[in-house]
């Protein structure tokens, strides 16, 4: 059947989705960031993880691509717009997070790579690739 078809797809990819969400989060982590939430769902964007490093409110945006590059391809101006009005309208609703400034992040996972860290994607244009 293909609707029976379309829904395993469908949870398959939520699945490869959530897992990759929780392998990206490991590794903010280990790098020494403080997960703050999953899946957030807010009027402009869901955010797949809220962090905090420092003085920074990290709205990170997993993608998993072939190639790390079409994963930061993917994600384009309009959505990471959204996605940081959602950190900042997130960091002024909540008094312990008013004092932090947002971030976006990018997460680009790929199979058989390590993760690339891209932080600060709204910075002038310019990214900044960590291993």
């Amino acid at each position: 059947m293909v609707v029976s078809e379309r829904s395993g797809r469908g949870l398959k990819a939520w699945r490869t989705g959530h897992r990759n969400e929780w392998l990206a989060a490991l590794y903010l982590m280990f790098k020494g960031y403080q997960i703050l939430g999953f899946r957030l769902k807010t009027p402009m964007a869901e955010i797949d993880i809220l962090a905090r490093k420092g003085r920074y409110l990290v709205v990170a945006e997993v993608k998993s691509r072939a190639h790390p590059d079409h994963a930061r391809l993917s994600l384009l101006p309009d959505q990471q717009d959204r996605l940081l009005r959602a950190a900042t309208r997130l960091s002024r609703s909540r008094p312990a997070l008013r004092h932090l400034t947002p971030r976006l992040d990018l997460i680009a996972l790929s199979p058989g790579r390590f993760p690339r860290h891209v932080r600060n994607l709204m910075s002038s244009g310019r990214t900044r690739f960590d291993p």
